[in-house]
């Protein structure tokens, strides 16, 4: 095998880093190097082969022995998260929101390994709203206001004093004048001209008013993993996340991949997708091949934007009207395209399908042409 084979940067960077961590001399790290490229060249797809359909059937016929449980209890801190196809679905389907969504937090150089700076940081992370630090919501209609009974205690574990409490109310539900008496809280609109169904409405509004934390951050369990500690939180917002001190962008990760491709570019939700579906068919004990993940990540991404394995997804996108028309609503593509003169040039499998002609894949893929002996022995006559 020649050495002249061009290795992508990253294998030739672990190579390098595995013959450091045990210590290999030179001849020995370009032996490695020499049995990567090797095994790099021969993992390589044939030219010609038919990629799609292979990369659909070793989806496909694993799909059908996944377990349908939408739920299950992680080992860590009782947290359920959606497994098996309807996650696997969520993922090729590029759907905007994960049913459970869920953030990975991973703290910088130095703060990851102290237990008081997780417990900071974390208390930072969880959002807290008005019905977490109160212990009782009721109308007072003589008054005409909103009472709530507040809990002292959780005020002064989350380092909220009364001062931020009424400016924060005051600013979030406008129109109100918020006081204090002892341990209880009033809510009273300005306006007179409140009737007992917007004094209703306007105490379930309080309730979730956001006092601190990161919104969306419903709960965080900060787990040792390796030699640091992790903090597992069920919600996702990078935006805010990221403002915490102490969090590092760098490594802190979603599993809602359009979040990722927002906040960290389109090539950590390739990565995303990667991990999200390798985990998946990992847990339910089935083996697929990284290079087929690989495939349907780049082709959900390889626009700039993350687009779905739907119909008005990367479907949508195909340049063949008949392969357009053979996935969904087949009447409508070749109305559409009727209706603007569309022309089809059968470059694919599907639609030379379709038509009975020899579809361009193996030796259907090159067009062979012949040198006729006379004419050549004419030309050189000539």
């Amino acid at each position: 095998m020649s050495n002249e084979i061009e290795l992508p940067k990253k294998l030739e960077e672990e190579a390098v880093q595995f013959s450091k961590e045990h210590h290999l001399g030179e001849q020995k790290r370009k032996e490695i190097i020499k049995r990567v490229k090797e095994e790099y060249e021969n993992a390589k797809i044939t030219p010609g082969e038919s990629i799609g359909i292979i990369t659909a059937e070793s989806f496909g016929e694993p799909g059908t022995q996944m377990t349908l449980n939408v739920f299950h209890f992680a080992g860590v801190a009782e947290r359920g998260v959606t497994l098996g196809l309807p996650r696997l679905i969520e993922i090729f389907d590029a759907r905007k929101d994960p049913s459970t969504p869920r953030t990975e937090i991973y703290l910088k150089r130095g703060w990851g390994k102290d237990r008081e700076k997780v417990k900071q940081v974390s208390a930072q992370l969880v959002e807290t709203k008005l019905q977490d630090i109160a212990t009782e919501f009721s109308l007072n209609l003589t008054s005409y206001r909103v009472e709530v009974t507040l809990d002292k205690r959780k005020m002064r574990d989350l380092k909220v004093t009364e001062v931020q409490l009424e400016k924060i109310l005051e600013d979030q539900l406008k129109k109100v004048k918020v006081s204090f008496t002892q341990d209880k809280l009033m809510i009273k609109p300005k306006t007179e001209e409140y009737e007992l169904k917007q004094l209703y409405q306007l105490k379930e509004k309080s309730k979730d008013v956001h006092i601190k934390g990161v919104k969306g951050i419903t709960q965080v369990s900060p787990i040792f993993n390796g030699n640091e500690f992790v903090i597992l939180a069920t919600g996702a917002n990078l935006k805010d996340v990221f403002k915490v001190e102490g969090v590092d962008e760098a490594r802190t990760i979603t599993n809602n991949i359009f979040m990722m491709a927002e906040f960290l570019g389109i090539e950590s939700a390739r990565q995303a997708i990667i991990n999200e579906a390798t985990n998946v068919i990992k847990q339910q004990g089935l083996d697929i091949d990284a290079r087929h993940i690989m495939f349907l990540a780049d082709v959900m991404t390889n626009s700039g934007k993350i687009k779905g394995i739907t119909r008005s997804g990367i479907t949508a996108e195909k340049e063949s009207v008949l392969a357009r028309a053979s996935f969904e609503t087949p009447i409508k593509h070749i109305v559409n395209a009727s209706l603007i003169g569309e022309e089809d040039t059968l470059n694919s499998v599907i639609e030379n399908v379709m038509v009975n002609q020899v579809v361009p894949l193996g030796t259907g893929l090159p067009g062979l042409i012949a040198k006729m002996r006379s004419k050549i022995a004419k030309q050189k006559e000539k």
